[in-house]
């Protein structure tokens, strides 16, 4: 099971997504909003953390449950939406039974994300959609020196899978829990083999570099 991270610095994420990171918490769910679309039912918010996106699932017409490793995180999440405590890789969901899952944010929290894609391909019941919202994998990370504005400096690291601490910003949120990089190859091959079918893929950044990429599922 993934080690809960997120428990020490819960309070902190908390108010960092809703006031120092505002204006990209926007921009992270104008994208979900683009490619998750309006509907009815139940929406998994795979890895939900404090619940930030929950308002957002509701006003497209959803109606969110979340799970998440962390108990930290979960305590600001369940004054949002109802959640239950469980790893991303073994849900305690049966088969077929969503028409959607949103994962925000998380994918740079696992150690093996692909595994999470195909617990999210179980539990999706047929046509329904998974869309995945993250950082870029080729422009942020350990490896990428985004200090300059409208530069990234990129070195040898963008190879390297295993859990890193380093970040050129020491103040932000993977310099206090890390991040497990996810390659591009790596992130798209994991939606066929969870036997998804990819239908969309948006890039978003503030200025012309980007540095969210989102995609949307669907499972036949």
């Amino acid at each position: 099971m993934t080690i809960a991270a997120y428990d020490a610095i819960a309070d902190w994420y908390d108010d960092y997504v809703t006031t120092t990171a505002t204006d990209y918490s926007e921009r992270v769910r104008a994208v979900l909003a683009d490619l998750l679309g309006p509907g009815s039912g139940r929406c998994l918010d795979l890895c939900c953390g404090t619940g930030a996106h929950a308002g957002e699932l509701r006003r497209l017409g959803w109606q969110p449950i979340g799970v998440d490793l962390s108990g930290g995180q979960l305590r600001h999440a369940r004054t949002r939406l109802p959640v239950a405590r469980a790893d991303a890789t073994a849900l305690p969901l049966p088969d077929g039974v969503l028409p959607a899952v949103a994962c925000v944010l998380a994918h740079t929290d696992m150690p093996d994300y692909p595994a999470a894609i195909a617990e999210a391909a179980r539990v999706l019941a047929p046509g329904g959609r998974l869309v995945h919202v993250g950082v870029h994998p080729c422009f942020v990370g350990a490896f990428a020196d985004r200090a300059e504005p409208g530069r990234i400096l990129l070195d040898e690291g963008y190879a390297e899978r295993d859990r890193s601490f380093r970040s050129w910003n020491s103040v932000g949120v993977r310099a206090r829990v890390g991040a497990w990089h996810v390659p591009l190859a790596d992130l798209l091959d994991a939606v066929p083999a969870a036997g998804l079918t990819l239908t969309a893929v948006r890039e978003s950044g503030s200025g012309p570099l980007p540095d969210i990429l989102a995609l949307r599922a669907t499972k036949p």
